[in-house]
């Protein structure tokens, strides 16, 4: 039985429908899958790498890029399907190979902008035995003081009360999650939680630069558009 290390895992399911392959899609000359198993492979505290998709062809993306794979089951590569219960399976097969590890971190392929050291500084919070879990946070795009809703026509604020003319300054800080990192004690995720974070956790808060993530077209636009200026640079 091996215990104590820490694994990636990628999840990269091949039913997009935004992006049809959306995770093996061109990014900067190579598929979008391989920017997050680059940084991945140059994480040393992380032991292995692992894809876990339904798709042979995205299968085959991985291990050229360096990642170990697993086939997950169709009913865990759903539109409905969540992410934790892929989480799930891969710790469970793990475990009938005779592997336990310690801590799990979980990258989305749609997020190639994170660099080794956000991983890094996510892994070094685990280190702290209070801490069960941490995710990567980004400034709100729109901040919930501003949020409305439409009831029959009718607009009124999200939050009951709130103010959303006041200038942007003076609205307090909103963040949310950038799905670039999560990382979690693995020996610790409870049972029936659907919830990538638990616990007592910690958070990461990331550059707008960094934090990119890739849900539509345009997305993905934008994408190499900043590739390109980096590279131009």
């Amino acid at each position: 039985m091996t215990v104590g290390k820490t694994v990636a895992l990628i999840p990269a399911r091949g039913g997009s429908k935004s992006i049809p392959r959306k995770s093996i899609a061109p990014l900067g000359g190579k598929p979008l899958l391989a920017w997050s198993i680059d940084v991945a492979r140059a994480v040393p505290e992380l032991d292995r790498v692992i894809v876990s998709t339904d798709a042979e062809d995205i299968a085959e993306v991985a291990r050229c890029c360096g990642a170990e794979v697993s086939i997950r089951p169709p009913e865990f590569a759903t539109d409905t399907a969540l992410v934790i219960d892929t989480v799930r399976h891969l710790l469970r097969t793990l475990a009938a190979d005779g592997y336990r590890p310690r801590n799990l971190v979980l990258l989305e392929p749609t997020c190639p902008f994170r660099s080794p050291d956000d991983i890094r500084h996510c892994l070094a919070a685990l280190e702290n035995e209070d801490i069960d879990s941490v995710a990567t946070f980004k400034l709100a795009e729109l901040n919930p003081m501003r949020a409305w809703k439409i009831n029959d026509g009718t607009p009124e604020t999200f939050i009951p009360g709130a103010n959303p003319w006041l200038p942007r300054q003076q609205l307090p800080p909103a963040y949310q999650l950038n799905g670039a990192v999560y990382a979690v004690r693995a020996d610790r995720l409870p049972d029936g939680t659907a919830s990538m974070i638990f616990g007592r956790m910690a958070a990461l808060i990331m550059p707008p630069e960094r934090s990119v993530d890739i849900d539509h077209p345009l997305d993905l636009v934008i994408a190499e558009a900043m590739v390109q200026e980096t590279r131009n640079r």
